[in-house]
């Protein structure tokens, strides 16, 4: 980056500091993130959490949502405080690492290009019944997730996702207001207690809060935002905080619905993102139709804007790991398209590149054979699966980068991790490895 470039940067950044309104309009990545993290199975395991154990766990929310907030607020300060990527320090560490996050980002993206077109369809098919069938709805999501990202740069994703998630947050808060009997008796469930059976449902919602690989995407949304160096770590932090409170008051409103809805009349869920119909089906009966439509149009709002997300930011994480694998310790991501220390310019060129676009088509085209097993179910376990596999990885290696200096790949002091920082991203690794066993070790083998 340019001396011009950066000062231009550390001005902007400081402009903000002198106006808390303009710093709230400022913010953007993190609503990126929480609509992204947040997709149909977090909307089920939320619901069956409530079903099971009424309010006892919302406390789990609470620490979910902070470990989050410690995880993509070490991913981004790593891209703010040492102005190159992840794949970058992850090189520092070993090649290993670039072998691991290379096979995972295939196989990842090849079950969950299925399970999110699934999971978009599925109120379509409810809210248009006769129209057509899952598999038409998901290939018809997926298709438009595509060419939406193809056409777009990330200021028209943000804007567009910011309404999703707007939408899905006021379609759940306002269901939650309707269905609660006594707010008191609700937020009881804040003080930590495990009710019986329920450590592992416990461990699930303090791990499945908010995303998984997308935690990673966060540094990479902050620089394409034009937050490029350590003056906009105040607001990096603001917007990852508003992130996981959006998050957290969304995960605590579907407990409640679940706990209301589910609990009190002892209704099971189907399996996987089928079961979101069971709800719609309930709210019918409670309240009326148009009630249960809005779920639905809330449940959409969920799994398209996360399908939406993955579809860019995964895609950006991506390009840059196959410029990594490319061009070894020089790569930055981007010089074989843009200047080198262009970093605005690299953001938009990132977007444009051939393995940009190529993980594009791969999330879209193969995963449609995966529609025509008829096993919804065995996508959301393989997700769950998957996904666990990368949270223990990324809680290590943020250990790792953000404890030592630049010339070990790190960061410089004043940016390092704190007491508090190494604390949070120690329980994020233990607690994210105990649940990728579980996950392992109960799969239908």
């Amino acid at each position: 980056m340019t001396e011009t470039h950066s000062r231009a940067d550390d001005e902007g950044a400081r402009d903000l500091r002198t106006d808390a309104r303009v710093r709230l309009r400022h913010i953007g990545p993190g609503l990126v993130v929480a609509a992204t993290g947040i997709g149909a199975g977090d909307l089920v395991a939320t619901l069956v959490v409530g079903s099971r154990f009424g309010y006892g766990l919302l406390w789990a929310v609470v620490v979910g949502c902070v470990i989050r907030v410690a995880m993509a607020e070490g991913a981004a300060r790593f891209h703010l405080a040492s102005g190159r990527t992840l794949f970058d320090g992850w090189r520092r560490i070993g090649r290993w690492t670039l072998y691991y996050f290379g096979v995972y980002i295939v196989l990842w993206g090849f079950v969950y290009g299925a399970t999110a077109m699934s999971a978009s369809a599925l109120p379509l098919v409810a809210l248009f019944p006769g129209v057509a069938d899952l598999k038409v709805w998901g290939v018809g999501c997926a298709l438009l997730g595509l060419a939406f990202v193809w056409f777009n740069r990330y200021a028209v994703v943000e804007r567009v996702l910011t309404v999703l998630i707007g939408t899905m947050f006021v379609v759940v808060v306002v269901l939650a207001v309707r269905v609660l009997p006594d707010a008191g008796r609700a937020f009881t469930g804040l003080v930590p207690t495990l009710p019986e059976g329920s450590l592992l449902y416990t461990l699930g919602v303090i791990g499945g809060v908010g995303g998984t690989i997308t935690m990673a995407a966060y540094g990479y949304w902050v620089n394409a935002k034009g937050w490029r160096t350590p003056a906009w770590m105040r607001m990096m932090r603001l917007d990852n905080t508003t992130a996981y409170v959006t998050t957290g008051v969304f995960t605590i409103a579907m407990i409640i619905v679940g706990a209301e809805l589910l609990h009190a009349t002892n209704i099971t869920l189907a399996e996987g993102s089928r079961g979101l119909l069971d709800v719609g089906d309930e709210l019918e009966r409670r309240f009326d139709a148009p009630t249960a439509k809005l779920f639905l149009v809330g449940f959409f709002a969920t799994s398209f804007s996360s399908l939406v997300g993955v579809w860019h930011g995964v895609s950006l994480l991506f390009a840059d790991y196959v410029a990594h694998m490319r061009h070894g310790a020089a790569a930055r991501g981007t010089e074989e398209v843009a200047a080198p220390g262009t970093e605005e310019v690299a953001a938009g060129a990132r977007e444009r590149s051939a393995p940009f676009r190529g993980y594009l088509l791969w999330l879209t085209f193969p995963p449609i054979a995966l529609l025509f097993l008829d096993r919804p179910f065995g996508l959301v376990i393989a997700y769950g699966v998957l996904g666990s596999l990368f949270l223990p990885f990324l809680a290590g290696t943020l250990l790792w980068l953000l404890n030592r200096g630049p010339e070990r790949g790190g960061v410089p002091e004043e940016w390092r991790n704190g007491r508090l920082s190494n604390v949070m991203l120690l329980l994020s690794a233990v607690l994210f490895l105990v649940l990728c066993v579980e996950q392992v070790r109960n799969l239908p083998w």
